[in-house]
């Protein structure tokens, strides 16, 4: 069989989708509610666990709202350039990059939201099957986790258990922030190799 790009394709789609129904701003019940697709299939296609058949892809594009060609990611999508503040605009304008082109297992991608005026209301916080990692690249990011606020600057990381109710946004730092985010199965863990290193190790 030639590779076509057909599976990138489709392991690409778990992360658009979710970011599709992030900027909608609805959870995964809710669009389970709203399309008839079982809340467990929802799941494991956003975390690439399942590929989506047609039908379900036409329904979830109807919902959100997007054509097929954005959720295959042909459609050419205006990121806006890091490090270079604009004028305040909604979370419509993030830009989401996936990183990893298969399916099940870890996922990568890399998320730029645009610059702001002032730190926007607290972010709106979901929660979903799985467990992230979060590593902010540049600027300040504000991560609403449960009852917790935290303000994340570069070089920053966060894990958390994404049953947990959270949600980001920039906190005003004058400009962009781009921050990395992998997402895997629920009780998926990193494992660090290499041992702690004291101050006097060579």
């Amino acid at each position: 069989m030639t590779d076509d790009g057909t599976a990138d394709t489709l392991a690409a789609m778990g992360p658009r989708l979710r970011a599709a129904r992030e900027r909608r701003g609805t959870t995964l019940s809710d669009v389970s509610r709203a399309t008839g697709i079982a809340l467990s299939t929802l799941s494991r296609i956003e975390t690439g666990r399942r590929k989506p058949t047609l039908e379900v892809l036409l329904r979830l594009a109807k919902a959100y709202g997007v054509s097929l060609d954005e959720l295959a990611g042909t459609a050419p999508v205006a990121a806006p350039r890091p490090h270079t503040p604009v004028p305040h605009r909604s979370d419509e304008d993030k830009a989401v990059l996936p990183l990893t082109r298969y399916v099940g297992g870890l996922h990568a991608h890399k998320h730029v939201l645009p610059a702001v005026d002032a730190p926007p209301p607290r972010p709106r916080q979901v929660s979903h099957d799985g467990y992230a990692w979060l590593c902010v690249l540049y600027g300040r990011l504000w991560l609403a986790l449960g009852e917790q606020d935290l303000v994340l600057g570069a070089g920053d990381v966060a894990e958390f258990d994404a049953r947990t109710v959270h949600g980001v946004a920039n906190a005003g730092s004058g400009g962009p922030v781009e921050y990395l985010i992998l997402f895997g199965p629920q009780g998926e863990r990193l494992r660090s190799r290499t041992p702690a290193l004291g101050r006097g190790a060579r």
